[in-house]
Protein backbone atom coordinates (compact mmCIF):
# COMPACT_ATOMS: atom_id res chain seq x y z
CA UNK A 1 0.00 0.00 0.00
CA UNK A 2 1.44 3.46 -0.92
CA UNK A 3 2.39 5.72 1.97
CA UNK A 4 0.30 8.82 2.58
CA UNK A 5 1.87 12.23 2.01
CA UNK A 6 2.12 12.71 5.79
CA UNK A 7 3.78 9.33 6.32
CA UNK A 8 6.18 9.93 3.43
CA UNK A 9 7.66 12.85 5.34
CA UNK A 10 8.53 10.67 8.32
CA UNK A 11 11.82 8.78 8.63
CA UNK A 12 11.19 5.07 9.21
CA UNK A 13 13.44 3.62 11.88
CA UNK A 14 14.23 0.27 13.46
CA UNK A 15 15.46 0.18 17.05
CA UNK A 16 17.58 -2.84 17.96
CA UNK A 17 17.77 -3.18 21.74
CA UNK A 18 14.67 -1.09 22.40
CA UNK A 19 14.28 -2.04 26.08
CA UNK A 20 17.72 -0.95 27.23
CA UNK A 21 18.64 2.53 28.43
CA UNK A 22 19.45 3.88 24.94
CA UNK A 23 16.48 2.11 23.37
CA UNK A 24 14.01 3.54 25.88
CA UNK A 25 15.38 7.05 25.39
CA UNK A 26 15.18 6.60 21.62
CA UNK A 27 11.51 5.73 21.98
CA UNK A 28 11.08 8.91 24.01
CA UNK A 29 12.59 10.93 21.15
CA UNK A 30 10.16 9.18 18.79
CA UNK A 31 7.25 10.20 21.04
CA UNK A 32 8.40 13.80 20.98
CA UNK A 33 8.70 13.79 17.18
CA UNK A 34 5.93 11.48 16.01
CA UNK A 35 5.42 13.81 13.03
CA UNK A 36 9.00 13.16 11.87
CA UNK A 37 9.75 9.58 12.98
CA UNK A 38 7.91 6.31 12.41
CA UNK A 39 9.01 3.21 14.34
CA UNK A 40 8.66 0.20 12.02
CA UNK A 41 10.73 -2.51 13.76
CA UNK A 42 11.80 -3.29 17.32
CA UNK A 43 14.03 -5.90 18.93
CA UNK A 44 14.78 -6.96 22.49
CA UNK A 45 16.74 -9.80 24.00
CA UNK A 46 14.54 -10.96 26.87
CA UNK A 47 12.50 -8.03 28.20
CA UNK A 48 9.32 -9.09 26.46
CA UNK A 49 7.04 -7.03 28.69
CA UNK A 50 8.57 -3.71 27.62
CA UNK A 51 8.91 -4.91 24.03
CA UNK A 52 5.20 -5.70 23.77
CA UNK A 53 4.25 -2.39 25.39
CA UNK A 54 6.41 -0.45 22.90
CA UNK A 55 5.11 -2.46 19.93
CA UNK A 56 1.51 -1.73 20.91
CA UNK A 57 2.17 1.96 21.60
CA UNK A 58 3.88 2.57 18.25
CA UNK A 59 1.90 0.07 16.19
CA UNK A 60 5.02 -1.82 15.12
CA UNK A 61 4.57 -4.67 12.65
CA UNK A 62 7.96 -6.45 12.97
CA UNK A 63 9.28 -7.51 16.36
CA UNK A 64 12.30 -9.65 17.26
CA UNK A 65 13.16 -11.57 20.42
CA UNK A 66 16.73 -12.89 20.38
CA UNK A 67 16.75 -14.87 23.65
CA UNK A 68 15.60 -18.46 22.96
CA UNK A 69 14.23 -18.79 26.50
CA UNK A 70 11.97 -15.75 26.10
CA UNK A 71 10.27 -16.57 22.80
CA UNK A 72 7.66 -18.67 24.59
CA UNK A 73 6.62 -15.91 27.00
CA UNK A 74 2.79 -15.77 26.98
CA UNK A 75 2.89 -11.96 26.98
CA UNK A 76 4.00 -12.09 23.34
CA UNK A 77 0.43 -13.12 22.52
CA UNK A 78 -0.46 -9.47 23.22
CA UNK A 79 1.51 -8.12 20.27
CA UNK A 80 -0.46 -6.07 17.73
CA UNK A 81 -2.76 -8.36 15.75
CA UNK A 82 -0.99 -7.86 12.41
CA UNK A 83 2.55 -7.93 13.86
CA UNK A 84 5.04 -10.59 12.84
CA UNK A 85 7.35 -12.05 15.48
CA UNK A 86 10.91 -13.03 14.56
CA UNK A 87 13.00 -15.17 16.90
CA UNK A 88 16.56 -16.37 17.23
CA UNK A 89 20.03 -14.90 17.33
CA UNK A 90 19.77 -13.30 13.87
CA UNK A 91 16.22 -12.01 14.24
CA UNK A 92 17.37 -8.50 15.19
CA UNK A 93 19.21 -8.33 11.89
CA UNK A 94 16.33 -9.83 9.91
CA UNK A 95 13.75 -7.21 10.94
CA UNK A 96 15.79 -4.21 9.83
CA UNK A 97 16.71 -5.21 6.27
CA UNK A 98 13.30 -4.53 4.71
CA UNK A 99 12.73 -1.72 2.21
CA UNK A 100 10.52 0.19 4.64
CA UNK A 101 13.47 0.88 6.99
CA UNK A 102 15.41 4.11 6.40
CA UNK A 103 17.65 4.12 9.48
CA UNK A 104 18.59 1.54 12.10
CA UNK A 105 19.60 2.48 15.63
CA UNK A 106 21.79 -0.31 17.02
CA UNK A 107 21.66 -0.23 20.81
CA UNK A 108 22.38 -3.92 21.39
CA UNK A 109 24.86 -4.32 24.24
CA UNK A 110 28.25 -5.92 23.60
CA UNK A 111 29.84 -7.56 20.59
CA UNK A 112 26.45 -8.94 19.51
CA UNK A 113 25.82 -5.60 17.84
CA UNK A 114 28.67 -6.07 15.34
CA UNK A 115 26.85 -8.39 12.94
CA UNK A 116 23.80 -6.13 12.99
CA UNK A 117 25.91 -3.04 12.25
CA UNK A 118 27.66 -4.81 9.38
CA UNK A 119 24.35 -5.97 7.89
CA UNK A 120 22.86 -2.47 8.06
CA UNK A 121 25.82 -0.90 6.27
CA UNK A 122 26.00 -3.71 3.73
CA UNK A 123 22.44 -3.05 2.57
CA UNK A 124 23.03 0.71 2.33
CA UNK A 125 20.87 1.85 5.23
CA UNK A 126 21.76 4.67 7.59
CA UNK A 127 23.23 3.41 10.85
CA UNK A 128 22.83 5.25 14.16
CA UNK A 129 25.45 3.47 16.23
CA UNK A 130 25.07 3.24 19.99
CA UNK A 131 27.05 0.01 20.19
CA UNK A 132 30.69 1.03 20.58
CA UNK A 133 31.88 -2.59 20.50
CA UNK A 134 30.98 -2.71 16.79
CA UNK A 135 33.81 -0.32 15.99
CA UNK A 136 36.17 -1.40 18.76
CA UNK A 137 36.07 -4.99 17.51
CA UNK A 138 35.19 -4.60 13.84
CA UNK A 139 36.08 -1.06 12.85
CA UNK A 140 38.56 -2.33 10.26
CA UNK A 141 35.65 -4.05 8.50
CA UNK A 142 32.84 -1.55 9.10
CA UNK A 143 34.42 1.77 8.20
CA UNK A 144 35.21 0.86 4.57
CA UNK A 145 31.51 0.00 4.19
CA UNK A 146 30.27 3.35 5.51
CA UNK A 147 29.56 6.03 2.91
CA UNK A 148 29.65 9.68 4.10
CA UNK A 149 26.66 10.47 6.31
CA UNK A 150 25.64 6.82 6.63
CA UNK A 151 27.23 6.06 10.02
CA UNK A 152 26.14 8.45 12.75
CA UNK A 153 27.60 8.08 16.29
CA UNK A 154 25.21 8.02 19.23
CA UNK A 155 27.77 7.91 22.06
CA UNK A 156 27.62 11.36 23.64
CA UNK A 157 31.37 11.90 23.21
CA UNK A 158 31.56 10.79 19.59
CA UNK A 159 28.39 12.65 18.68
CA UNK A 160 30.04 15.72 20.22
CA UNK A 161 33.27 15.24 18.24
CA UNK A 162 31.25 14.64 15.07
CA UNK A 163 29.51 17.98 15.58
CA UNK A 164 32.77 19.79 16.39
CA UNK A 165 34.04 18.69 12.97
CA UNK A 166 31.00 20.04 11.11
CA UNK A 167 32.02 22.78 8.67
CA UNK A 168 35.71 22.27 9.43
CA UNK A 169 38.57 20.68 7.51
CA UNK A 170 39.55 17.49 9.40
CA UNK A 171 43.11 17.89 8.10
CA UNK A 172 43.38 21.11 10.12
CA UNK A 173 42.58 19.35 13.43
CA UNK A 174 45.42 19.11 15.93
CA UNK A 175 43.86 16.67 18.42
CA UNK A 176 40.67 15.41 20.01
CA UNK A 177 39.95 15.98 23.71
CA UNK A 178 37.77 13.09 24.87
CA UNK A 179 36.11 14.09 28.12
CA UNK A 180 35.64 11.64 30.99
CA UNK A 181 33.63 12.22 34.17
CA UNK A 182 36.00 9.97 36.11
CA UNK A 183 33.17 7.71 37.21
CA UNK A 184 31.99 7.12 40.79
CA UNK A 185 35.48 6.28 42.11
CA UNK A 186 37.47 9.29 40.94
CA UNK A 187 40.39 9.93 43.30
CA UNK A 188 40.27 6.56 45.02
CA UNK A 189 43.38 4.42 45.48
CA UNK A 190 43.92 0.94 44.10
CA UNK A 191 43.42 -0.48 47.58
CA UNK A 192 40.10 1.32 47.96
CA UNK A 193 38.95 0.07 44.56
CA UNK A 194 39.53 -3.53 45.58
CA UNK A 195 36.77 -3.18 48.20
CA UNK A 196 34.03 -1.42 46.23
CA UNK A 197 30.63 -3.07 45.84
CA UNK A 198 28.48 -3.64 42.78
CA UNK A 199 25.93 -1.12 44.08
CA UNK A 200 28.63 1.54 44.44
CA UNK A 201 30.00 0.82 40.97
CA UNK A 202 26.56 1.18 39.38
CA UNK A 203 26.05 4.65 40.85
CA UNK A 204 27.41 6.84 38.04
CA UNK A 205 27.64 10.52 39.03
CA UNK A 206 26.39 11.99 35.74
CA UNK A 207 24.65 9.48 33.46
CA UNK A 208 21.77 7.00 33.81
CA UNK A 209 22.98 3.89 31.96
CA UNK A 210 22.66 0.12 31.86
CA UNK A 211 24.62 -2.14 34.22
CA UNK A 212 27.40 -3.19 31.85
CA UNK A 213 28.28 0.30 30.62
CA UNK A 214 28.01 1.65 34.18
CA UNK A 215 30.70 -0.78 35.32
CA UNK A 216 32.81 0.07 32.27
CA UNK A 217 32.51 3.73 33.21
CA UNK A 218 33.57 2.97 36.77
CA UNK A 219 36.70 1.08 35.62
CA UNK A 220 37.32 3.68 32.84
CA UNK A 221 37.28 0.82 30.32
CA UNK A 222 34.42 2.69 28.67
CA UNK A 223 36.75 5.60 27.96
CA UNK A 224 39.40 3.24 26.65
CA UNK A 225 36.88 1.68 24.29
CA UNK A 226 35.79 5.15 23.21
CA UNK A 227 39.36 6.05 22.27
CA UNK A 228 39.56 3.01 20.01
CA UNK A 229 36.14 3.84 18.57
CA UNK A 230 37.34 7.37 17.80
CA UNK A 231 40.32 6.02 15.84
CA UNK A 232 37.97 4.42 13.36
CA UNK A 233 35.27 7.08 13.24
CA UNK A 234 37.63 9.99 12.68
CA UNK A 235 40.55 8.23 10.94
CA UNK A 236 43.18 9.19 13.54
CA UNK A 237 45.68 7.36 15.79
CA UNK A 238 45.80 6.88 19.56
CA UNK A 239 48.14 9.82 20.13
CA UNK A 240 45.57 12.09 18.50
CA UNK A 241 42.87 11.26 21.10
CA UNK A 242 43.55 12.64 24.59
CA UNK A 243 41.44 11.70 27.61
CA UNK A 244 40.73 14.54 30.02
CA UNK A 245 38.84 14.22 33.31
CA UNK A 246 35.89 16.62 33.41
CA UNK A 247 33.81 15.92 36.50
CA UNK A 248 30.90 18.19 35.65
CA UNK A 249 30.12 16.25 32.43
CA UNK A 250 28.88 19.37 30.67
CA UNK A 251 31.53 19.45 27.94
CA UNK A 252 30.99 16.23 26.00
CA UNK A 253 34.24 16.45 24.03
CA UNK A 254 36.35 18.94 22.07
CA UNK A 255 38.38 19.22 18.88
CA UNK A 256 41.48 21.41 18.93
CA UNK A 257 42.66 22.83 15.61
CA UNK A 258 46.14 23.70 14.37
CA UNK A 259 45.65 27.43 14.98
CA UNK A 260 45.00 26.81 18.69
CA UNK A 261 41.22 27.20 18.46
CA UNK A 262 39.21 24.64 20.41
CA UNK A 263 35.62 23.85 19.47
CA UNK A 264 33.73 22.20 22.33
CA UNK A 265 30.31 20.61 22.48
CA UNK A 266 28.45 21.56 25.67
CA UNK A 267 25.02 20.59 26.89
CA UNK A 268 22.96 18.79 29.50
CA UNK A 269 23.94 15.25 30.45
CA UNK A 270 21.02 13.73 28.56
CA UNK A 271 21.49 10.96 26.00
CA UNK A 272 18.36 12.02 24.14
CA UNK A 273 20.37 14.90 22.63
CA UNK A 274 22.91 12.75 20.71
CA UNK A 275 20.23 10.14 19.96
CA UNK A 276 18.01 12.78 18.41
CA UNK A 277 20.82 14.30 16.35
CA UNK A 278 21.63 10.87 14.90
CA UNK A 279 17.99 10.63 13.78
CA UNK A 280 17.59 14.23 12.61
CA UNK A 281 21.00 14.77 10.97
CA UNK A 282 21.75 17.14 9.33
CA UNK A 283 18.75 19.02 10.76
CA UNK A 284 18.24 19.99 14.40
CA UNK A 285 14.90 19.54 16.09
CA UNK A 286 13.40 20.96 19.27
CA UNK A 287 14.86 18.99 22.16
CA UNK A 288 12.92 17.04 24.81
CA UNK A 289 15.93 17.53 27.12
CA UNK A 290 16.37 20.18 29.81
CA UNK A 291 18.34 23.27 28.86
CA UNK A 292 21.75 23.98 30.34
CA UNK A 293 21.75 27.33 32.16
CA UNK A 294 25.34 28.57 32.05
CA UNK A 295 24.54 31.13 34.73
CA UNK A 296 24.12 28.26 37.17
CA UNK A 297 27.50 26.64 36.42
CA UNK A 298 29.92 27.46 39.19
CA UNK A 299 32.98 25.87 37.54
CA UNK A 300 34.30 23.58 34.84
CA UNK A 301 37.26 21.51 36.00
CA UNK A 302 39.77 19.37 34.11
CA UNK A 303 42.42 16.83 35.07
CA UNK A 304 44.55 13.92 33.93
CA UNK A 305 43.31 10.31 34.30
CA UNK A 306 45.17 7.98 36.67
CA UNK A 307 46.01 5.01 34.45
CA UNK A 308 48.03 3.28 37.18
CA UNK A 309 44.93 3.04 39.38
CA UNK A 310 42.40 2.59 36.59
CA UNK A 311 44.36 0.02 34.61
CA UNK A 312 41.62 -0.73 32.08
CA UNK A 313 42.37 2.59 30.43
CA UNK A 314 45.99 1.54 29.99
CA UNK A 315 45.03 -1.89 28.63
CA UNK A 316 42.74 -0.25 26.07
CA UNK A 317 45.60 2.03 25.05
CA UNK A 318 47.78 -1.02 24.38
CA UNK A 319 45.01 -2.71 22.38
CA UNK A 320 44.32 0.42 20.36
CA UNK A 321 47.97 0.89 19.45
CA UNK A 322 48.45 -2.76 18.52
CA UNK A 323 45.20 -2.94 16.55
CA UNK A 324 44.33 -6.14 14.71
CA UNK A 325 42.39 -8.67 16.76
CA UNK A 326 43.69 -7.48 20.13
CA UNK A 327 40.82 -5.00 20.69
CA UNK A 328 38.44 -7.94 20.14
CA UNK A 329 40.22 -9.84 22.93
CA UNK A 330 40.12 -6.75 25.17
CA UNK A 331 36.39 -6.36 24.65
CA UNK A 332 35.44 -10.04 25.03
CA UNK A 333 37.50 -10.57 28.16
CA UNK A 334 36.07 -7.39 29.64
CA UNK A 335 32.51 -8.58 29.02
CA UNK A 336 33.26 -11.82 30.90
CA UNK A 337 34.97 -9.97 33.74
CA UNK A 338 32.22 -7.37 34.14
CA UNK A 339 29.55 -10.08 34.21
CA UNK A 340 31.55 -11.92 36.90
CA UNK A 341 31.80 -8.76 38.99
CA UNK A 342 28.08 -8.04 38.63
CA UNK A 343 27.41 -11.55 39.97
CA UNK A 344 29.89 -11.22 42.86
CA UNK A 345 32.33 -13.75 41.40
CA UNK A 346 35.30 -11.40 41.36
CA UNK A 347 36.38 -8.09 42.82
CA UNK A 348 36.35 -4.76 41.02
CA UNK A 349 40.14 -4.78 40.55
CA UNK A 350 40.01 -8.36 39.26
CA UNK A 351 38.34 -7.00 36.11
CA UNK A 352 41.53 -5.54 34.66
CA UNK A 353 43.55 -8.58 35.81
CA UNK A 354 41.23 -10.90 33.86
CA UNK A 355 41.44 -8.70 30.75
CA UNK A 356 45.22 -8.46 30.96
CA UNK A 357 45.57 -12.24 31.25
CA UNK A 358 43.56 -12.82 28.07
CA UNK A 359 45.51 -10.15 26.19
CA UNK A 360 48.83 -11.68 27.27
CA UNK A 361 47.78 -15.08 25.89
CA UNK A 362 46.81 -13.69 22.50
CA UNK A 363 48.77 -13.99 19.25
CA UNK A 364 47.64 -10.83 17.45
CA UNK A 365 46.76 -10.80 13.74
CA UNK A 366 45.13 -8.43 11.20
CA UNK A 367 41.33 -8.39 10.97
CA UNK A 368 39.93 -9.92 7.79
CA UNK A 369 36.41 -11.28 8.46
CA UNK A 370 33.46 -11.39 10.84
CA UNK A 371 33.98 -15.15 11.26
CA UNK A 372 37.56 -14.55 12.37
CA UNK A 373 36.37 -11.98 14.93
CA UNK A 374 33.69 -14.40 16.16
CA UNK A 375 36.34 -17.08 16.69
CA UNK A 376 38.64 -14.61 18.44
CA UNK A 377 35.82 -13.45 20.67
CA UNK A 378 35.02 -17.04 21.68
CA UNK A 379 38.70 -17.80 22.35
CA UNK A 380 39.10 -14.67 24.49
CA UNK A 381 36.07 -15.58 26.59
CA UNK A 382 37.61 -18.98 27.33
CA UNK A 383 40.84 -17.31 28.40
CA UNK A 384 38.95 -14.85 30.59
CA UNK A 385 37.10 -17.69 32.29
CA UNK A 386 40.42 -19.45 32.90
CA UNK A 387 41.69 -16.29 34.59
CA UNK A 388 38.47 -16.07 36.60
CA UNK A 389 38.89 -19.69 37.76
CA UNK A 390 42.42 -18.91 38.93
CA UNK A 391 41.17 -15.94 40.91
CA UNK A 392 38.34 -17.95 42.46
CA UNK A 393 40.61 -20.68 43.83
Amino acid sequence: MPRSAQDAERKRIAILGCTGSIGRQTLDVCRQHADKLEVVALSAHSNTKELVAAAREFGVKRIAVTDPQSVHDPILENLPRDARLYTGARSAVDICLFDDVDEVLVAIVGVAGLSASAAVLACGKQLALANKESLVVGGDLLMPMARPGMLLPVDSEHAAIFQCYQGENPKEAHCIWLTCSGGPFFGKSRSELSRVTVKQALAHPAWNMGAKISIDSATLMNKGLERIEALHLFHVDMDFVNVVIHREAKIHSMVEYVDGSVIAHLGASDMRIPIQYALSYPARWESPSPRLDFRQLSSLSFGEPDTDTFRCLKLADIAGREGGTLPCVLNAANEVAVDAFLHDRCSFTDIDAIVEYAMDQHDNSPVYSLDQLSDTDAWARIQARCALDRISR
